[in-house]
């Protein structure tokens, strides 16, 4: 075979000769996986089993050099190019169909420096590997709410989780990165040098250049902190929401509540009694002195007649990844999502309603408290937005059979409806799924830092070659 047929960037046709596919395998140091090896369809799945995508090449780099040989591939013989960290995201925007993929499952090198207080990362690195090598001195990252999350994804988009009202968003906290751009050049943005760039990879996703390293600030927490779950009955959710609205206004920054509406599963840590039956849950995390977090979360506790409280002291890292199994990769996801700046009466009965018409017991309506140190961030100060926010929900619609989408889907998009009116109008960049379009993300960032960030990708990325994303289109664009 001479040529090889491959998508190209404008979703076309592109022929590449089967020597220039052959010269690029032999100049890499890690890996090129092709359709039809053992491993092709291990390799190409991710998180969202609704994501079913076959990339003509899948590169694995093992440094740099592969990243930008693979991208300066993509970009002479004009290959649609996508680019996989932890494959997590909702969307399934790390792969792409008949393009080339960056696939950084072989990069996943986490050094943590204690005098510093800092932490490097690479970018196939998940939550839980940067929180195995942190709590080891002591210290964290903050991060998100599930351990299997990648980091470069998170932290592109934004990112927050159990320490985001303490320490800010996860781009709040990143210090540097080393990324490679479109024309294949290895640079490095900051405070300091490539001001611009840093500002726009702080929630402008992987718009702008393939990182190939995250320099973050640390912070002491733990090992210890007092988190968990504590469940109450279905029927007595409207009281449940009420109190959650009162207790989190009043929380330290210390603390970050959520509140979850859901069919209890069938999980390990919970009694028999509980499996299969309508809940609502409030999750804590306080991330101070223990003796502190128990007097903060005594009215918790103390509240109404739970179903199960498994609020206690326990490691950071493992509250971390406590809920990874009502997440698991392959199930069928579908999310919509909204900022609230309050938790009115209508946002509530919205909630509830949806929760009455579940389609899944794998579905499930979330609302997180945010603010704290991330709403002392400007708005302007990065890509990131969501600044003013008191809570953002989550309408997480989870289910396994791909005959069951289209009733789900509608679900989500009918709940997601009713809790709009009540909503900023605002959303995270990361809970946008494929199917919302380029107005939907001009929304995650508003007006004029979306004017900001299509100036810095006619800079970066003039032809859009790093498009497979929630996209901001270049002026010259196909």
């Amino acid at each position: 075979m001479e040529t090889v047929e491959m998508t190209s960037l404008n979703g076309g046709t592109s022929t590449v000769p089967a020597q220039a596919a052959s010269q690029l395998q032999a100049a890499l140091r890690g890996r090129m996986i092709l359709s039809g090896e053992a491993d092709y369809d291990q390799a190409r799945a991710i998180w969202n089993g609704m994501i079913d995508r076959r990339p003509a090449i899948i590169v694995r780099p093992a440094g740099v050099a592969d990243v930008a040989a693979a991208v300066t591939f993509a970009r002479e013989h004009d290959l649609l190019l996508s680019v996989r960290g932890g494959g997590h995201n909702i969307a399934g925007t790390s792969l792409c169909d008949g393009g080339i993929t960056i696939d950084f499952t072989a990069m996943k090198g986490v050094h943590v420096n204690p005098r510093g207080d800092t932490v490097r990362v690479q970018p196939g690195c998940a939550l839980g590997d940067v929180d195995r090598e942190a709590q080891h001195f002591g210290l964290a990252v903050p991060g998100g709410y599930i351990s299997t999350t990648g980091v470069a994804g998170l932290t592109l988009g934004g990112g927050f989780g159990w320490l985001s009202r303490k320490y800010g968003y996860t781009c709040d906290n990143l210090l540097s990165v080393d990324l490679v751009t479109a024309d294949g050049r290895s640079v490095t943005a900051d405070a300091e040098q490539n001001a611009d760039l840093f500002w726009g990879v702080r929630g402008g996703g992987g718009n702008f250049g393939v990182v190939t390293s995250f320099e973050y600030r640390a912070h002491p927490v733990g090992p210890t902190v007092v988190a968990g779950m504590i469940l109450y009955p279905m029927d007595a959710a409207r009281d449940v929401i009420r109190f959650y609205r009162d207790f989190t206004a009043q929380a330290p920054e210390e603390l970050v509540c959520m509140l979850m509406l859901r069919t209890a599963p069938a999980a390990p840590f919970l009694p028999e009694e509980v499996h299969g039956v309508p809940v609502v849950g409030i999750i804590a995390t306080h991330c101070g002195p223990v003796a502190e977090a128990e007097r903060v979360l005594r009215p918790l506790k103390a509240f109404g007649k739970p179903l199960v409280d498994m609020i206690e002291p326990k490691p950071f890292a493992a509250h971390q990844c406590a809920f990874d199994a009502t997440q698991p990769a392959g199930r069928r996801y579908y999310w919509k999502s909204e900022y609230f700046s309050e938790l009115s009466d209508g946002a509530t009965t919205a909630l509830l309603d949806g929760a009455a018409r579940f389609t899944s017991p794998d579905s499930i309506v979330a609302m997180m408290s945010l603010g704290g140190a991330a709403s002392r961030i400007g708005e302007e100060d990065t890509a990131a937005g969501g600044r003013d926010a008191a809570y953002i929900a989550v309408v997480n619609a989870g289910w396994d059979d791909a005959g069951e989408d289209e009733r789900n889907v509608a679900w989500a998009r009918e709940t997601w409806q009713a809790l709009r009116e009540h909503a900023t109008g605002g959303v995270y960049v990361n809970f946008i799924p494929a199917d919302e379009g380029e107005e939907r993300v001009r929304e995650a960032y508003g007006q004029s830092k979306y004017e900001r960030l299509i100036a810095l990708k006619n800079q970066y990325d003039p032809t859009n070659l790093f498009r497979v994303n929630q996209n901001i289109r270049p002026t010259a664009k196909d």
